[in-house]
């Protein structure tokens, strides 16, 4: 590996300048934070797993162009929210499979219903992250990844103004809309969200 006793922005011009042995380490230091961000918006950890090494050869393939005017890790960030938008909306345009034949046998053996009701939350649980990952792949782009950004990834406004080079008042107004386009699609109701869950599972600021 690189000399680790170089700093990190030491580090990262390596990288940039074609240093294969220090992109090994600025890809390895980030990827953590990349996947936590793919299995937070996909949910199934093999595809989530799928998504990250593709945002991994996205920012390997990216690296030399960054250029500074964010964190690093937010620009992985933001890589990492475009590549999961991406596969949601491959995965919309995907046919549904079948896989519980209508003809199966049922054992007609005693009923755990502590294991039972444990079955159901689990189904209505993934059903709602199914729910949401459909509606993000039908938001305007910019609105998704505004909403992602700030309810996933957990990036402040100034930080995702500077990765969309919008003002901050246009990435307030873009998760405004992105969160209610994401509540009607859902089925929900926007009026009287401040201070309760949003969609996304976070809380939802004022103002």
């Amino acid at each position: 590996m690189v000399r680790r006793q170089l700093s990190d922005a030491e580090v990262l011009r390596a990288a940039q300048s074609g240093d294969r042995e220090a992109l090994g380490i600025v890809l390895h230091e980030q990827y953590d934070r990349v996947l936590l961000v793919c299995v937070r918006m996909v949910h199934q950890r093999p595809a989530a797993e799928d998504c990250a090494q593709e945002a991994m050869i996205r920012i390997a393939r990216g690296i030399a162009g960054f250029d500074g005017r964010s964190a690093l890790s937010t620009w992985c960030h933001r890589i990492a929210v475009t590549t999961a938008l991406d596969h949601l909306r491959r995965e919309r345009r995907r046919p549904a499979l079948t896989t519980i034949r209508d003809d199966a046998s049922v054992d007609d053996g005693p009923i755990d219903h502590d294991a039972e009701r444990s079955i159901v939350h689990a189904v209505e649980a993934a059903e709602v992250r199914g729910e949401i990952a459909a509606a993000l792949a039908v938001l305007p782009p910019e609105f998704a990844r505004a909403v992602v950004m700030r309810d996933v990834a957990d990036l402040d406004y100034v930080e995702i103004a500077e990765l969309e080079g919008i003002a901050v008042g246009t990435v307030k107004s873009r998760i405004s809309r992105g969160r209610a386009l994401l509540n009607q699609h859902l089925g929900g109701n926007q009026s009287g969200t401040e201070g309760r869950p949003n969609t996304l599972g976070t809380n939802v600021e004022p103002g």
